[in-house]
């Protein structure tokens, strides 16, 4: 039995750009989310049992700070663009391999909790799947 080596990361210094911009510095987590499910169908008899796996459908949570003065920020892209299809790539390391997907927009709250940062999380669908880098 091979023993396979690991390479885990520190998310810290990232890449998210949203169509051809950079929002790295807006958001705080963004997280690719897959639901998938199991059917299953009994007969009349204990062996007639069968169950099926079903593709996967995603989400992308993206939280992030809440910005209404900047005229391009994420707040207002999401809230102006509802409905959209846009394509984003994210790299959980900068220069590392990367993901893409075309996300469909959601826009997120307005607003929050008095003495704190004024943020908002949406889960914006994926169309199909992300797609990963090649690892070199």
């Amino acid at each position: 039995m091979a023993q396979i080596a690991v390479n885990p990361f520190m998310m810290r210094d990232c890449v998210l750009t949203v169509a051809a911009d950079s929002y790295e510095k807006h958001v705080s987590a963004v997280e690719f989310v897959p639901s998938g499910s199991v059917v299953n169908w009994k007969g009349l008899t204990p062996d007639a049992v069968f169950s099926y796996g079903t593709n996967a459908t995603w989400v992308c949570n993206l939280s992030y700070a809440q910005d209404w003065a900047t005229a391009d920020s994420l707040s207002r892209y999401l809230f102006e663009n509802e409905g959209d299809e846009i394509a984003v790539t994210f790299e959980p390391v900068a220069g590392g391999p990367g993901v893409s997907a075309t996300l469909i927009i959601t826009p997120g709250s307005i607003g929050g909790a008095v003495d704190s940062v004024a943020v908002s999380t949406v889960s914006l669908g994926v169309k199909g799947k992300p797609t990963l880098d090649a690892v070199v």
